[in-house]
């Protein structure tokens, strides 16, 4: 596992799998509790830093951003640092797109506009050779500074979503607060999974008494 030390003011220390790149998305197996039939979170909200992509956006990164001669697969910034999602993203996103789940974002970045920018300029690569904006798969998006458990207030007011059919994927363990609402989180390490989604379902699962089949 990458150490994650954040720059200082006089630094400029880059995560050495920053310019990891997403696989197409039928190169990952939708995962395994998507396809057993029993129930799922109706919404999955996702942290950004060290969870859909291997660095700190608001202090490894430098507006503006440009796309990459690779399709969208990484983006460069001003001094040329190249940046990707983790191998796994597209194909657990564009899962949870085939099963109807609604998808957010809770970041809590000082960088809002470069966050939102690396999630316009990265795509979703597919076999086929199509691709799409990371951006349009998203259906809320929560990113500024404060306590994670403000952003799913507000998660909650917009999508209608109650926070027990909720399942949050994050890095920091300080962020578990947002289980007294209801929210079930995923404590996750070295990024977003298809191994990681099936532990945060059953997790999910475990928590609501959600596993048996319904109806």
């Amino acid at each position: 596992m990458v150490r994650r030390t954040r720059p200082t003011a006089n630094s400029s220390i880059l995560s050495s799998d920053a310019t990891t790149v997403t696989l197409p998305a039928e190169a990952i197996p939708s995962p395994s509790t998507f396809q057993d039939g029993l129930p799922l979170p109706k919404m999955i909200v996702f942290d950004l830093d060290y969870t859909l992509w291997a660095f700190w956006v608001d202090t490894h990164v430098s507006g503006p951003l440009k796309g990459s001669k690779d399709n969208g697969l990484t983006v460069q910034d001003r001094h040329s640092g190249s940046y990707g999602f983790y191998n796994d993203v597209a194909g657990v996103l564009s899962a949870c797109k085939e099963q109807g789940i609604v998808l957010g974002v809770a970041s809590r970045t000082s960088a809002p506009d470069l966050a939102q920018s690396m999630l316009t300029h990265l795509r979703i690569p597919h076999e086929s050779g199509q691709s799409k904006k990371a951006l349009d798969l998203f259906d809320h998006l929560e990113i500024y500074p404060g306590s994670k458990t403000t952003h799913f207030q507000r998660l909650g007011k917009k999508s209608g979503v109650s926070f027990e059919e909720m399942l949050f994927f994050d890095d920091e363990s300080r962020n578990k607060n947002v289980e007294e609402l209801g929210v079930v989180m995923q404590l996750i390490r070295d990024g977003v999974t298809r191994a990681e989604v099936n532990k945060g379902v059953e997790s999910w699962r475990k928590r609501n008494n959600r596993t048996q089949k319904e109806g």
